[in-house]
């Protein structure tokens, strides 16, 4: 019994070879997938880009790991997502040019404050759901929004018309504190005075 078990730990099912094949053919499958469903579906606006990105990990996984379940294999197919990633990160640092030609480039949703229409409808993205990420971000509502860019990754960024209420406070308490302290020189000043004559 107990070599059995060690058996189902340490004795692969698969070759080597082709568990290292599997996960790197995962890899660039799901990068190009990716690539060509667009920045949507990585920024998981709705429930529905939720679903979609958890059932693709389960789908992919018996692709990964074929019918291998020991921990060496598993360990040997993660060891070989993780080297082929950092590779390729590390490949597309050193090459910015075919980094932007893979991840593409932001898309503007709001400029000036006027929402992109044809960007919007392009990235497949409603009014709902930008107006829903933008309360994320703190903005109450779009028309604070001065722009709004989805990146190349998926995320949105936002751009205030106004300073943000923190900006606002910090603004108020360093005016308050500059008040403060004119006010404390004033006041040695009066001090100083009597002493000095």
């Amino acid at each position: 019994m107990f070599t059995e078990t060690w058996q189902h730990i340490y004795v692969l099912g698969l070759p080597v070879l082709e568990k290292i094949l599997r996960p790197v053919l995962v890899y660039i499958f799901l990068i190009v997938g990716l690539r060509i469903a667009g920045k949507r579906g990585l920024s998981s606006l709705n429930s529905f880009d939720l679903v979609v990105l958890l059932c693709i990990s389960n789908t992919v996984q018996n692709a990964i790991i074929g019918e291998d379940n020991s921990v060496l294999g598993g360990v040997i197919g993660a060891t070989t997502l993780l080297l082929v990633n950092y590779g390729t990160v590390r490949f597309f640092f050193t090459h910015p040019k075919l980094d932007q030609l893979v991840e593409g480039e932001s898309t503007m949703l709001v400029e000036n404050g006027k929402i992109n229409e044809k960007a919007m409808s392009e990235e497949l993205i409603t009014h709902t759901e930008l107006e829903a990420a933008a309360h994320k971000q703190g903005f109450r509502r779009l028309a604070d929004v001065e722009s709004c860019e989805l990146e190349p990754g998926g995320g949105l960024a936002f751009m205030g018309k106004t300073p943000s209420p923190e900006e606002r406070r910090e603004t108020e308490v360093m005016t308050k504190l500059g008040e403060i302290s004119k006010q404390l020189a004033e006041l040695k000043a009066k001090i100083d005075a009597p002493k000095a004559g």
